[in-house]
């Protein structure tokens, strides 16, 4: 791979959006191209054999198209199908995880909340990360059932996402967390409407942040960070309507250019 080939992020949706902000913040001059496969939106409900072939899929296509690293902007995609593309790819491959250990390190309350796809929920790797971390600590996990359909419609503020909000922070509230921990990639999209229904006292902490630095230690490490000084190629492709996709990166719609793509 060339360090003047793009970095290739994909996501069950447009989620993953969120993380590709924090990497094109980090790394302004890189090129990108993110596979949004919103056809195939949630992966959460979906069994880890068919996780794991949908990232293949979308691996094998960002290759095509020249990705030098490829991030997995997707939790459900990481904690069930990163080890299997380690294992066949030979290209560095960052994951995302929820960020339950800074969680877990810094709550004073003992208590946290875990905001997740069903699919994250009950990998093997969620398990064995909350395990480690949070032995004297109450968890509560709620599986955010719903938010991802609406968010991929970019209803992000419409009564039904409130009324979901409510009933799934119901339980973190009740047991006092002072940390909610996303554990999706769709979900830094809802901040604010969490923030509204949470105590003043609830940090919200998602993993998009890490991810581009661990993007940018990689990329260092290898000396494959691009070494052009011209503006960047940011490309979008998605396998359904592009309606939602504009409109979450309409800050910087004079830079990109978002397709509607079949892979």
């Amino acid at each position: 791979m060339k360090k003047n080939n793009p970095i290739g992020i994909f996501d069950s949706g447009v989620g993953g959006s969120s993380i590709w902000k924090e990497i094109h913040k980090l790394l302004p001059l890189e090129h990108t191209i993110y596979l949004a496969d919103s056809k195939n939106a949630p992966y959460g409900n979906k069994t880890a054999e068919e996780i794991t072939n949908l990232s293949i899929k979308n691996t094998e296509k960002l290759l095509a198209l020249g990705a030098k690293i490829i991030v997995v902007a997707c939790n459900t995609a990481t904690t069930n199908a990163i080890a299997t593309l380690r294992k066949n790819y030979d290209i560095p491959i960052i994951g995302i995880e929820p960020a339950i250990k800074p969680a877990a390190l810094q709550t004073t309350a003992k208590s946290i909340g875990i905001l997740a796809t069903k699919g994250t929920l009950s990998s093997a790797l969620f398990s064995k990360t909350t395990r480690e971390f949070t032995k004297d600590i109450n968890v509560v996990e709620i599986i955010g059932e719903g938010l991802v359909p609406l968010i991929e419609a970019g209803n992000l503020d419409g009564p039904e996402m409130v009324s979901l909000l409510k009933k799934h922070t119901k339980p973190m509230i009740a047991a006092n967390v002072d940390y909610l921990v996303l554990g999706c990639s769709h979900y830094p999209y809802i901040i604010p409407q969490l923030k509204a229904i949470l105590p003043d006292n609830v940090t919200i902490i998602d993993s998009g942040e890490a991810v581009a630095r661990q993007t940018k230690t990689v990329l260092q490490s290898m000396d494959m960070l691009r070494d052009e000084n011209t503006a960047p190629n940011l490309q979008f492709f998605t396998n359904a309507e592009t309606d939602t996709l504009k409109f979450l990166l309409k800050n910087y719609s004079e830079k990109i250019s978002v397709e509607k793509k079949e892979f």
